[in-house]
Parts: C-alpha cells; structure tokens; sequence
C-alpha cells in the first residue's frame, strides 16, 4: 500500500486533473472516463426565453468565467403527444406530460441550446482531428444531445488510427423551434431549430481548435430530421455554407432523409397550425404584433401545451407532421423548397452519403390501422396535397405503381421481400411502402441526379440487417443502435463494425479509405446507380439503386405536386 501512495505521489498533478479547455467565453471544465474527455452542455447561445423566445438564436456576447460542463444537458421540450384533443385518456397523459413537475424530471425547458464535445484524452489545441458534427432526429418534435453519445464512435476512430472529435447540438423543435405563419414571417423568425443548428455550426468554427479539432475538417452527421437538417444545410443561404470567409462543413452524411418538397411558411397549412397554437395560448389577439408578443409572455406551461396541441408525429396524420422546416421566401436564410435549390443549382457541393433502412415507412404505418381498402388509402393521401386541383389524380396514379395484392392474400409493400406475412392490415404494407419511398428511398435517388451532375462524390448506401423482424422489417432509426454501438462497441458487434468503419473513413472525405477486406463502394452514377446494402452479421454487398423504378419515375414527374 505505501508503495502504491508513493507511486502517486510521483505522478505529476495533471494526471488527476480534469480535462478543461479555455475558449472566448470562459473556461471549460470537462471530465474524462475511458479514455475520453466529455465536455458536456456548452451553450452556445443566449437562453430563447422571454421575448427571445420565437426569434433567431443570439451569440453569447459576454463571458462565463468558468463553466462546468459535467452534468446532464438540458432537453429542449419535446412533443410527445397531442394535447387539448378533446379526448379524455390523452389529454390526462399530455396534462401529465406537460406538467411542471415531469418537465424537472425529464429534465426538459427552453434554456436548452447547448453542445457537447467529446474527443481523445490525449489531445489538445494542436492535434488539429476532423470534427463529425451530429444533429439528432425525432420528427422535428423529440431528443436530445443526451441519448447520442459519441464515445463507441471515437473508440472506433482511435482503434483505427484515424482519431475523430464528435460534437452534438440540442436545437429547438416542435412549436417552439418550427412554428411557421405569416406572423413569424414577417419578422423573419422562422426555421429556428435550423437557425439553432446552423449558430452551433459557427460556434465550432470559433472554438473547435482549442478542443483539438481541425475546424477545416468537419463533417455534418444526422439521422432522420437531423438528416433532413443536415440536407438543408447544403442550401442554405442559397447553398453558401461559409462563414467568416471559410466552409463550415466539407462533408455531409444523410442518414433517413434529405431533401423533402414543402410548402412555404405562409401557405395555409403552416397558418392553421399557427392559428391553432395562438388560440390554445389564449393570444388570439387583433394584431399580429399583441399574438406574438402575447406568445413570448405566457409561461411555459401555457405555451408548451400550446405548442402541443397540433397533430404529433406518431398519429392517425403523422404522414405531414405539423413541424418541420419550411421555406421562407421573404427570407435568404432557407428561401425555397429543396427540389428548386438542387435544381437551380444551388447547394453547397461537398462529397456526400445518403442511405436509408429498407423498411422506412413501416414504424410510422402502425398508426393508421382503419385503412383497409384501396379508396381508403387514397382518400388518407389526398388529404395531404390540398394544394393540387389534381391531387386524387395524382394520388391514385402513384397508388396504381404499388399493386393492391391484398384481396388476392398476397400483400406487397413493406416489409419488402415478405409475400403475404407482417400485413397488420388491409393496407398496412402498402402504406409502409409509400410512406417509406415518398419521405425517404425515392427522395435520394432523386437526390442524387443533381449532385452528379455537379461532379460532386456520392455514395448511397441501404439497410437490411433486421431483415425477418416480423411487422417492422428493417425499421426507420434502427440504425441507431448500431452507429452509437448501443449493443456493443465495434470490436463486440459486427453491424456496428461495419457502419462505424465506413463513417470514420468518410470523415476523411472517402468511405473506402478503412474498409479493409470489404468490397469496394463506388460512387453513385446515373448510368449504373449502385448501393451498398448492410446486412446481418456485418457483411456487405452491392446491389442496384432501381428498385420500384415506375414509382420512381412518378414522384420525379411530379415533384412540386407533392410539397407537403
């Protein structure tokens, strides 16, 4: 024992210290586990509360001193339910929700814009690592930077010798970071979480360095809405991604989405849902300088329950979420629907990976189990396109690409590649299917015609490793599992390996570069369009980028008529 005490005490003081790092605004104090420093909840901007809140995110202008980034970050509230519905059981449950009380439990409020930076504990300021910068998904309406934890990530950068810093972003969502309306509009206070996400973008640019990171060398990251967003950030400010002179990012990987057509911030649509929020809020005032003035001065009970009181994501119309980002065209920021950017031109041109899960659409199919006929199928769908004079034409048309099989016991659709199992109910598999293609498979192989007609470098990629889960098939965000290694770092589950090994090699802009004794992934051509397909067990395959070629070929006739 005494010898152990004197071994100690030969140890210089740093060697117990924790890790902290000093930038503008202060010093911060992180802690190290594993061998990786965790510096978590950063802010990176002024608390949107009060009258700040519904407007753009403000820099932190002063200092901090020092800050200790030790504890559990703040969520930004989240939408889990609709509330104010009328209906008894769930509006008890969103009451409960959306209590003061669960807040504090669950750890949710408004002043919640912060980061997180995790790297090597052997690093510091001249280590200059490439950066992969996360931005989480849930539908515009839930999660946090505290259920993505990067440290299998890095583990795996470190085994491979090509160490990374991974940073994560907390951004406002639901009614409270993507309320459209003409009143917002009008003050150009709309797309805040994109806003949210696009100042944490330029707060890395400011301070990554001190941390370790190379701020030349990131890599924007993101899964579903996160996805979306990181898609959007490609066309932002017209597809200008610098800042200070310099790109914030130069690679982008989407995973379960990119572009998706929307209608503009003022169109009806987006005015109902404000409309329904100030009425909830009692601010239905005359002019539209007392409703938002009256909406930034309620408490934020009122307002949350407010907020909530739209259509969620997992309900009977979670096919057009209520929240999401809109184009504002009285505004530079995020002026025009995606399909107009990339075909004007007007995206940021980076090397790419989009990929999605095989059965994108079947978790979100579960909820809508009285369509049980073709005509009730179409009529769920044409309600979502009310701005087309031929939108039942144009329902019934892309309907006609996915054969109705269900009368004859052979149901198709999603699950794919399943014959007659896991149809929940009449049209369950044939929803999945559209569901899937129409938010997410088809959306990138559209995607992609613009970015190689930039000379930019693509690669796509397709997941089919839960391939037999009976029901939901290869699930939308079952990816997640295997990215975060939350059933095992990389040198435990082969799945992880695989996915983990191809994302730190793209970070160094070529997801070849570590991929060892796998095949080659080539890059996405028109002429021969190629995916690799992920499967069970870590393997890997490649296979051709044409499946449900007819629907395909529809939705890219018919983009514009299918904003949501």
């Amino acid at each position: 024992m005494n010898g152990f005490i004197l071994l100690l005490s030969l140890l210089p003081s740093s060697a117990f210290a924790a890790p902290s790092v000093t930038i503008t605004n202060g010093t911060i104090i992180g802690y190290s586990s594993g061998g990786i420093d965790s510096f978590k909840g950063i802010p990176f901007a002024q608390p949107p509360v009060g009258n700040l809140r519904l407007r753009p995110p403000q820099s932190i202008n002063q200092t901090f001193g020092t800050f200790q980034a030790t504890g559990s970050p703040r969520a930004c509230p989240q939408f889990f339910t609709q509330a104010n519905t009328g209906v008894l059981p769930q509006d008890v449950l969103s009451t409960l929700l959306y209590s003061p009380l669960v807040q504090e439990i669950t750890n949710a409020g408004e002043d919640c814009l912060t980061l997180n930076v995790q790297r090597p504990s052997n690093v510091n300021a001249s280590s200059k690592l490439p950066v992969l910068f996360w931005i989480f998904g849930g539908g515009f309406e839930i999660g946090s930077t505290s259920s993505y934890d990067g440290g299998s990530i890095i583990r795996k950068s470190i085994s491979v010798k090509e160490p990374v810093i991974y940073v994560s972003v907390n951004y406002r969502l639901g009614g409270f970071g993507f309320l459209a309306g003409n009143e917002l509009a009008d003050e150009h206070s709309t797309n805040l979480g994109l806003r949210d996400q696009r100042l944490a973008l330029q707060w890395v640019a400011e301070n990554i360095a001190a941390f370790g990171g190379d701020p030349d060398k990131v890599t924007i990251f993101g899964e579903s809405a996160g996805s979306i967003s990181v898609f959007d950030h490609t066309v932002i400010n017209g597809g200008d991604n610098t800042y200070r002179g310099k790109p914030l990012f130069r690679g982008a990987i989407m995973s379960s989405g990119c572009q998706l057509p929307a209608l503009d911030v003022r169109t009806q649509r987006a005015q109902k849902a404000f409309n329904t929020v100030v009425k909830q809020a009692n601010c239905d005032l005359p002019t539209a300088s007392q409703r938002l003035t009256c909406l930034r001065e309620v408490d934020y009970t009122t307002y949350l329950n407010a907020a909530n009181s739209v259509p969620g994501l997992f309900s009977y119309q979670s096919f057009v979420i209520s929240y999401f980002p809109r184009p504002d065209p009285g505004d530079d920021f995020y002026s025009s629907s995606p399909e107009t950017s990339l075909a004007a031109g007007n995206f940021a041109k980076i090397p790419i990976i989009i990929g999605d899960q095989e059965d994108e659409g079947s978790l979100f199919a579960l909820f809508s189990p009285n369509l049980t006929t073709n005509d009730d199928l179409a009529e769920y769908l044409v309600y979502y396109f009310p701005q087309s004079p031929t939108a039942e034409q144009n329902v019934r048309e892309l309907l006609a690409t996915y054969p109705d099989q269900s009368l004859l016991g052979q149901p198709a659709g999603s699950p794919f590649r399943t014959g007659p199992l896991n149809n929940l109910y009449g049209q369950f598999k044939r929803l999945a299917a559209v569901r899937g293609d129409f938010t997410f498979n088809l959306l990138a192989r559209r995607t992609y015609l613009h970015y190689i007609s930039s000379s930019v470098n693509s690669w796509s990629y397709l997941s089919s490793y839960l391939y037999g889960t009976p029901i939901l098939g290869t699930f939308h965000s079952s990816d997640l599992i295997f990215t975060f290694g939350m059933l095992g770092d990389a040198d435990v589950n082969p799945i992880t390996d695989a996915i983990q090994t191809f994302l730190v090699s793209f970070v160094n802009l070529d997801p070849n570069v570590l991929r060892g004794t796998r095949e080659e992934w080539p890059m996405w051509n028109e002429s021969e369009p190629t995916l690799l397909n992920f499967l069970a067990a870590g393997e890997t395959k490649l296979v051709p980028d044409d499946f449900r070629e007819e629907s395909y070929q529809y939705l890219l006739g018919h983009q514009t008529e299918f904003r949501v």
